[in-house]
């Protein structure tokens, strides 16, 4: 029975994951190294390189900053009631509940140029929906419970006591924070980081309904794969697509490594 499990382990790795990379690659270089490069060149395919980096850089930054500020809320704050946390822990975890398709769907309907509030923001000069704001907001919809559930059991593992007895002593805030609190969730935020930047480089579905996918304005590269496949340029989407699988690649073995400095500390 042991050998047998091996067995279909191994084979569901090969269908599941070697043999669409294999195939990836075939078609990423099916028109040689010329066409491979030609793919990654284009305008279009810069442009939605470039946008997925910015979507994928301030993502991570604001996920970072507030998903450290709730976790600390929501394992800290003894002066908030059992409703108000767990209400907050629901809102946390409606991204796991929500098809990013929908979670897009919903954007566009409280911020689209259709809706009261995107109107009254669109006549000011702010736009959110099909542009740059609306792509991060769908992003950071789909990512946020990454670094909150990362950092929550960490903070609930150490306790209180170094952070009560600092503040005893006299230490501001912020002082225990950086000097108490970070050392211990140092390694829990980076893994929360890596994750977040894995899932923004990989998102579709809530970016495709937010951003339109308007070719050189607000497409990403994982839109542009799907605009190739449409138009049955698989070279070019197999190039884009590598080039992404890659990325999570290096993810995978940051993400590795961090779990381990993470479980030592």
């Amino acid at each position: 029975m042991r050998r047998l499990w091996i067995t279909l382990t191994y084979i569901v790795f090969f269908v599941l994951i070697a043999a669409p990379l294999g195939k990836m690659a075939t078609n990423a270089f099916s028109g040689g190294f010329s066409g491979f490069r030609e793919a990654l060149a284009r305008p279009e395919a810069l442009h939605a390189l470039m946008m997925t980096g910015l979507v994928v850089i301030v993502v991570t930054l604001l996920n970072t900053l507030f998903g450290i500020m709730l976790a600390l809320y929501l394992v800290r704050a003894d002066w908030l009631s059992r409703r108000i946390k767990g209400f907050l822990n629901s809102i946390v975890d409606l991204p796991y509940a929500v098809s990013p398709v929908i979670g897009g769907l919903m954007i566009v309907l409280l911020l689209g140029p259709d809706s009261a509030l995107g109107g009254l923001l669109e006549q000011v000069g702010l736009k959110i929906v099909y542009a740059f704001p609306g792509m991060v907001i769908a992003t950071l919809f789909v990512t946020f419970p990454l670094m909150v559930r990362e950092i929550m059991p960490v903070l609930q593992e150490i306790g209180a006591q170094q952070e009560e007895a600092a503040s005893t002593l006299g230490a501001y805030g912020w002082t225990t924070f950086w000097k108490v609190t970070w050392p211990s969730i140092r390694w829990a935020v980076a893994y929360g980081v890596i994750l977040t930047v894995a899932r923004s480089l990989g998102e579709f579905g809530a970016v495709l309904v937010v951003s339109g996918n308007i070719m050189n304005k607000t497409q990403t590269a994982t839109t542009l794969v799907y605009q190739d496949v449409e138009n049955f340029n698989v070279t070019a989407a197999g190039g884009i697509a590598l080039v992404l699988a890659a990325f999570s690649a290096g993810l995978l073995l940051l993400m590795e490594w961090s779990k381990r400095r993470k479980e030592v500390h």
